[in-house]
């Protein structure tokens, strides 16, 4: 009996030992298949960085109607002050021109980099006779001298696309003269809305499901497994579903015609509020999961501590359980409208506008995003409205980045103090 005893648990050393050495040699494989996926990640991510600013930088061939060297001694409009400015639009232009400027944003009033985009885009009235890329113009410059020189009268000006006058200008039918201001505007006043009405409502959505619906309840378990469905539902039928209830059903409250605040007559659904209110429905699932998460990784210890003293469930829940997990919480949300930030398709079946020049003034404005700035205009035929595209892109870029570090950087505070606390 003993020796059967020994050979038995010989035999079972034996296996156990094999059964280590094979999740050891498994978890190299998956180790390494790690690394070779992360790899190909970064130089994807590193590629397309580096398409982005090979399209952003690079030297252009303009031709301009008037030199600016007949404006002014030296040629550079930018050193001119707002009176200089002003006084070469009104020498230069027709008075029913100015008129129609006065009218539109008195030019008393405007600034003087929109002064000055004015004057060469009237009097001086560049045309880009060819561009290339920031790879040819290091590498092919003999090229692009020698294209300089077939074309006499032309000027040869290294240009970066992104720069203070494409991001505080508005739209503009000519690529070196459009800028993002009003996207950039439009996808600001979106986020307000989607963060206003999502973070509220998934929040305290996901404090029920967790903490206060029974799993027994069948309409419980309905609503569990529509968020869970709906957070993998494509986001052009969010669209649909704005389209059908925001713009059309709600059109009274979308348009702001309820309020007074437009005109009936004009006015309709197509707004801010419409695009922001569907873009919310879209990321409420995920702010519901996300949370639910975060709650359920709060430890019963903290709840029953403070059932033992004496609290109410709501009490727990307000005072433990949502300090402990809001850190959480904020990071899946700000990820969450980080993603809403770069839709598209949503927005295009509410009805932003592709071509606007007017910035939003509130919330039943007609607006565009820079998600559909950069969709039209990388459509455009023109070589040149790729190259502002992709300044667009890196704008867009930077803003998701700065929304994600502000989210790491408040749920490092956040745990920091109730660390101390």
């Amino acid at each position: 009996m003993s020796t059967y005893q020994d050979e038995h648990i010989s035999h079972r050393h034996e296996e156990i030992i094999r059964n280590i050495d094979r999740r050891r040699r498994s978890g190299k494989v998956w180790h390494v298949l790690f690394y070779i996926a992360t790899t190909i990640s970064i130089l994807a991510l590193v590629v397309l960085l580096l398409n982005i600013f090979n399209s952003v930088f690079g030297f252009v061939l303009i031709e301009n109607e008037v030199a600016p060297e007949e404006l002014i001694a030296g040629g550079n409009l930018e050193e001119l002050s707002q009176d200089e400015l002003i006084a070469l639009l009104e020498e230069n232009l027709s008075r029913g021109l100015i008129r129609r400027f006065n009218f539109e944003d008195p030019l008393e009033e405007r600034s003087v980099i929109e002064l000055s985009v004015l004057v060469q885009e009237r009097i001086v009235n560049p045309t880009i006779i060819e561009a290339w890329s920031l790879r040819d113009s290091l590498f092919n410059q003999e090229m692009i001298r020698a294209v300089h020189a077939e074309n006499p009268g032309t000027t040869l000006q290294f240009r970066s696309w992104l720069n203070p006058q494409f991001l505080l200008s508005a739209q503009n039918p000519r690529p070196q003269f459009a800028g993002i201001r009003t996207a950039f505007l439009g996808s600001l006043w979106m986020i307000v809305i989607v963060i206003a009405v999502s973070f509220p409502i998934g929040v305290a959505a996901a404090i029920y499901l967790e903490e206060y619906a029974r799993s027994d309840k069948w309409y419980n378990r309905l609503i569990e497994v529509n968020v869970y469905n709906l957070a993998g539902i494509p986001s052009i039928i969010y669209g649909l579903l704005g389209l059908a209830v925001f713009v059309r059903a709600l059109e009274p409250l979308t348009s702001g015609t309820i309020f007074g605040a437009t005109d009936p007559t004009t006015a309709n659904g197509r707004t801010i509020l419409s695009a922001g209110l569907t873009l919310a429905l879209l990321i409420l699932p995920i702010i519901i999961i996300n949370s639910r998460e975060a709650i359920k990784a709060v430890p019963n210890s903290l709840r029953d501590s403070s059932y033992g003293l004496g609290a109410t469930k709501w009490q727990t829940v307000w005072h433990h359980v949502l300090p402990a997990s809001f850190d959480r919480i904020l990071t899946g949300t700000i990820l969450a409208v980080s993603r809403a930030i770069g839709e598209t398709a949503p927005l295009v079946v509410v009805g932003a506008s592709t071509f606007i020049t007017v910035d939003p003034a509130s919330f039943f404005s007609k607006f565009t995003t820079l998600p559909i700035q950069i969709y039209q205009w990388s459509a455009r035929p023109q070589s040149e409205f790729r190259n502002i595209a992709a300044a667009a892109i890196i704008v867009l870029l930077v803003l998701m980045l700065t929304l994600n570090a502000m989210a790491i950087i408040m749920r490092n505070r956040i745990s920091k103090k109730r660390r101390v606390s």
